[in-house]
């Protein structure tokens, strides 16, 4: 995949409609407590500068329009992927958390610490992503390794049946209410659209219980696993 042609694709796409303040609100974000929607999902976290960077940017768009959703540090991740998709109602006493936990043990085993680079913003119809491109095969092996893995194994998933992720983004802002100052916001997003937030080294995975936001509270940690390519 051209990871640069496809954030400029879609952030091409969705700066005009972002510029006229048609941009698509999340209602549940609105009513949390009506949320029940649960998944499994392999991720990782960038580090604390890295979010402090983010976190530092962020409060330009928050100034400018305080009523949509801000990713908290604590909840801000790069999917390596979804097991199990966030639907309403499920629950881990549905799965055998351990034959995952064992899963993921195999799935890691062999793929060894890689990097991203997080630079620049792109638009979305519901909010406002960090651009990030993997540098070296580290992603793209775990990635084929959990769809070889869950392809080959009696264990419930739903990897790839909302879509096939091939990014390595993480979601910044999401949308939940009409904007105030859309054509500001749409300029505040192009400002930033090629700045350099930073690279880390990814050297731990997890497997999480999380809802659809990835928040913090309603996350449990499962398993941690260490990329030593061993």
């Amino acid at each position: 995949m051209d990871l640069p042609a496809y954030y400029d694709e879609m952030h091409q796409a969705a700066l005009p409609l972002l510029a006229r303040g048609a941009v698509v609100p999340d209602p549940l974000l609105q009513a949390p407590e009506q949320d029940q929607r649960r998944g499994l999902t392999l991720l990782t976290r960038p580090p604390a500068p890295i979010l402090a960077a983010l976190t530092g940017l962020l409060a330009d768009f928050e100034r400018l329009e305080p009523a949509q959703y801000y990713y908290p540090a604590t909840d801000i991740h790069l999917t390596i992927l979804s097991i199990i998709s966030c639907y309403p109602g499920f629950t881990l006493d549905q799965v055998d958390p351990a034959a995952y936990q064992a899963a993921g043990q195999a799935v890691v085993a062999g793929v060894g610490p890689f990097r991203v680079e997080y630079r620049g913003l792109a638009a979305t119809p519901g909010g406002i992503i960090v651009r990030g491109f993997p540098r070296g095969p580290g992603l793209e092996e775990l990635r084929h390794n959990v769809r070889q893995h869950f392809r080959h194994s009696a264990l419930p998933q739903s990897i790839d049946q909302r879509y096939s992720i091939q990014t390595a983004h993480s979601t910044l802002i999401r949308f939940r209410a009409p904007l105030q100052h859309p054509a500001a916001l749409a300029r505040l997003v192009e400002h930033y659209q090629e700045h350099v937030i930073g690279s880390f080294e990814v050297h731990t995975v997890e497997l999480v219980y999380n809802d659809w936001y990835q928040r913090a509270a309603n996350t449990i940690r499962l398993a941690e696993y260490a990329l030593s390519g061993d």
